[in-house]
């Protein structure tokens, strides 16, 4: 192995694994404000950071998309699959809402056909089968306590895929700072309207009050380390390709089941750690099965 190819995936690692401490980070915000106000002012604080680090980087030719309605979309999934997840690790086990996060490259690979035109390979069917098997065991028993709110890592998941195959469509349209400013900006009305409709609908835990100064702080600091954690992704990616990095997404289920454990006291049980296992297992067929050569590689 190359000391590109080491270095790559040391930086994808601490990426993933900033992504889980600011799950964590987020799960502390539980019964203190509105999960859809804290997506709202998360996103608010990168879309803006981020918006001025264009602007000095690229200039204001960098804001005008190719295409605004696609990127529009892609901001449209971030929000949905962002404000189903905050609002699932508000009131479940940060481990449990991570793992049935990760069903999302089997969704990925099974809806690559209708909407791309890929072909779907029987290692897909495969991997999704796995995969429900996998979801079974963790939702058996949190839907059972829960109710339908179980579902919302999976709901999640869904809009997650679905931004991925947009990200996808919108390849070579830009630069990766710009693609992630369209998709946090394009992202901001669905949050905007989510916290509004929520705040007026009744349910007091999503009814919108004056926060205490250290939510608007830890909203920053997710907004920071959300960022960090992408760029490190994306350099992983370069130096390393997308093939040899994809696995070292799993490490947030390691770090995000010892933050839940060490900072929240959640101890998943035995069943929920099998089927988080056979669920990583499902990605993980579907990396093996995928010829290298066709794999994508990041821009």
């Amino acid at each position: 192995m190359q000391h590109s190819e080491r270095s790559g995936i040391l930086l994808a690692l601490c990426g993933f694994a900033l992504l889980s401490v600011g799950d964590a980070v987020i799960k502390t915000m539980a019964g203190e404000w509105s999960p859809l106000a804290v997506a709202c002012v998360r996103f608010a604080i990168g879309a803006t950071g981020l918006s001025a680090l264009l602007a000095m980087t690229e200039g204001p030719q960098a804001f005008r998309p190719a295409n605004p309605k696609l990127q529009f979309a892609r901001g449209v999934c971030l929000a949905a699959a962002s404000l189903m997840f905050f609002s699932a690790i508000f009131v479940m086990p940060l481990a449990t809402a991570m793992a049935l996060a990760f069903v999302s490259p089997v969704i990925v690979a099974v809806l690559s056909g209708p909407l791309l035109g890929e072909k779907v390979r029987p290692a897909v069917w495969l991997a999704s089968l796995v995969a429900l098997i996998g979801v079974a065991l963790v939702l058996r028993p949190n839907l059972t306590a829960l109710g339908l709110v179980a579902l919302l890592p999976l709901a999640s998941a869904f809009f997650f895929a679905l931004m991925v195959i947009a990200n996808r469509a919108s390849a070579g349209q830009g630069s990766a700072l710009s693609m992630q400013v369209f998709m946090q900006v394009g992202a901001m009305p669905v949050l905007l309207v989510a916290a509004l409709g929520g705040h007026f609908s009744g349910v007091e835990a999503l009814r919108v009050t004056m926060p205490d100064w250290s939510v608007i702080a830890r909203c920053a600091v997710v907004a920071v380390t959300a960022s960090s954690a992408h760029w490190l992704a994306y350099m992983g990616t370069q130096r390393a390709g997308a093939s040899t990095i994809a696995p070292t997404t799993y490490v947030q289920m390691l770090v995000a089941t010892s933050l839940g454990w060490w900072w929240f006291g959640d101890v998943p049980d035995l069943m929920t750690l099998l089927g988080a296992t056979i669920i990583i297992g499902a990605g993980l067929i579907l990396w093996w099965s995928t010829p290298r050569a066709s794999r994508p590689e990041s821009r």
